[in-house]
């Protein structure tokens, strides 16, 4: 499998896989961004998922794919740092602020800094039109963040910290997204770094959160567990496939279509956290998918 998706790197082949990948990211990373926003605080949600993850991914890493190049270990201590720093300030933003308020800020800042970084790491530079379906996506996104903000009745004493945290979020999510494209360029096996990442990533939430879980009542420990497989498995779908995606097309397009998450995220708020959607939130998320396609197309 491994080889072949290396073999169409550069082809009209590679680039359509890209597409596909990075628009599952987009379903899967809204789903996983509402899972952190039930029953359990930001903290415990993600500890919950990031304990299944090693669980799932050790095995995998010992057995199945090949060992990591030593070039690899310094890559994956950097990504240790920037995942951790954007966890830290998903869940501080999660804590704060309305999902469906804070959810478009930090997606609307990354693509516009992942686009930027992917011209100063990779030399992938947008054309004019490209740079219109980003404003016309960025747009969007940011509309449908004002218009939830104008809809909250709740939590508005919390909301300008929310929204500073929910900035810096979007900027590790640029960060990390142009950094990971480096790292899973950078060695033969894609599969051997997204594997050694997820079982080096998923260690700092359980050992920060290690008292919290020991004193979880066991009923409410295995809801957790639960939740945290399903978040578990949309993580490995959800990371893989952006990862995938930068590996066999432009990581500059693949960020922008991963941003149409935004529109998804919405859907979700209002199918399972019961929250409004109307005319001009529809208008909004429109302009959004718009954006992206029009990213797509001008290429």
């Amino acid at each position: 499998m491994s080889n072949w998706l290396i073999s169409q790197e550069g082809t009209q082949t590679g680039l359509y896989l890209s597409m596909g990948f990075a628009l599952a990211a987009a379903v899967l990373h809204a789903i996983f961004g509402a899972l952190q926003k039930g029953r359990h605080d930001p903290w415990l949600s993600r500890a919950g998922i990031d304990m299944v993850i090693f669980v799932l991914a050790m095995p995998v890493a010992l057995t199945l794919v090949p060992w990591p190049e030593p070039h690899l270990w310094l890559i994956f201590a950097g990504a240790w740092v920037i995942h951790t720093v954007y966890k830290i300030l998903q869940a501080m933003t999660y804590t704060r602020g309305a999902y469906t308020v804070v959810y478009p800020v930090v997606r609307g800042t990354g693509p516009l800094f992942a686009v930027l970084g992917a011209g100063l790491i990779f030399g992938e530079h947008f054309n004019a039109w490209q740079w219109v379906g980003v404003a016309v996506l960025l747009t969007g996104i940011y509309g449908l963040a004002l218009y939830n903000l104008r809809k909250l009745t709740v939590g508005r004493d919390r909301l300008v910290p929310a929204l500073g945290f929910a900035v810096a979020t979007g900027a590790m999510v640029a960060l990390y997204t142009t950094y990971d494209a480096y790292g899973i360029r950078a060695t033969e096996n894609p599969f051997t770094f997204l594997v050694w990442f997820f079982v080096i990533d998923s260690l700092f939430m359980p050992v920060v959160n290690a008292r919290r879980l020991a004193a979880m009542p066991r009923a409410d420990l295995a809801h957790l567990l639960k939740r945290g497989f399903i978040g578990a498995i949309v993580a490995f779908a959800s990371f893989g496939g952006i990862m995938l995606a930068t590996r066999l097309g432009p990581v500059g397009q693949a960020a922008v279509l991963r941003e149409t998450s935004t529109v998804f995220s919405a859907l979700i708020g209002w199918l399972m956290l019961g929250e409004h959607t109307g005319p001009r939130r529809v208008a909004l998320m429109a302009m959004i998918a718009a954006g992206a396609v029009i990213v797509q197309l001008a290429a």
